[in-house]
């Protein structure tokens, strides 16, 4: 840890902030993550079919706030990265077994 913070003033301080002042690359990295997660999640759950221009505005404004996002992270702890990762996996599943019933249902037909 960094010398110049006593053990109080590093108890306070969020999980990523005390990451971040081990290594700068970790707030990066949790960034990274974030945009990664909400594109997941947008294209698992929200995503049509749009023209380029307007699919570069979305990823544009998905970017944009991923930082918000990551920001609450940051400085308040909020569990975004946790709630993007059980997202993705809530509407993996949902995918999945929306494909699989319409598989089944074709072969019905």
């Amino acid at each position: 840890m960094n010398e110049q913070f006593t053990d109080r003033e590093l108890e306070e301080l969020t999980w990523l902030m005390r990451a971040t002042l081990e290594n700068p690359w970790y707030g990066f990295y949790s960034f990274l993550a974030v945009v990664v997660l909400t594109i997941i999640v947008f294209n698992l759950g929200f995503a049509r079919e749009l023209p380029i221009l307007k699919k570069v505005i979305v990823y544009i404004m998905l970017f944009i706030g991923s930082f918000v996002m990551w920001f609450l992270e940051f400085a308040f702890g909020a569990p975004i990265i946790a709630v993007l990762i059980i997202s993705g996996i809530i509407l993996g599943l949902y995918r999945f077994r929306l494909h699989r019933h319409r598989k089944e249902n074709d072969q019905a037909s």
